[in-house]
């Protein structure tokens, strides 16, 4: 029951032990080694560039960072300072 709890109390970010992305509740499986989640990443924000396109869609450019801020602490440092950067924007608001 106690991990249940804690899996939907994770709103956003990988799992560190189900490997699993939480995106606002909602967990969806990922690649447990890294070049794997390097590459779905790389595909995601790649995918993101040409939101124009019937399917693909601008939302993937996120959520691509946020895959790759787990394996890569330049990406990592970016996605906390934007997050900060919002945080601090919304206090205002």
């Amino acid at each position: 029951m106690a991990k249940q709890e804690k899996q939907k109390s994770k709103r956003f970010g990988i799992d560190p032990e189900s490997g699993r992305l939480a995106i606002a509740g909602w967990p969806m499986p990922m690649p447990r080694s890294r070049a794997g989640r390097i590459g779905v990443g790389s595909a995601l924000v790649l995918g993101g560039v040409f939101g124009f396109l019937p399917i693909l869609g601008f939302w993937m450019v996120p959520l691509g960072f946020v895959v790759l801020s787990h394996d890569l602490p330049f990406v990592r440092r970016q996605r906390r300072r934007i997050g900060l950067w919002w945080a601090r924007r919304r206090r205002k608001s």
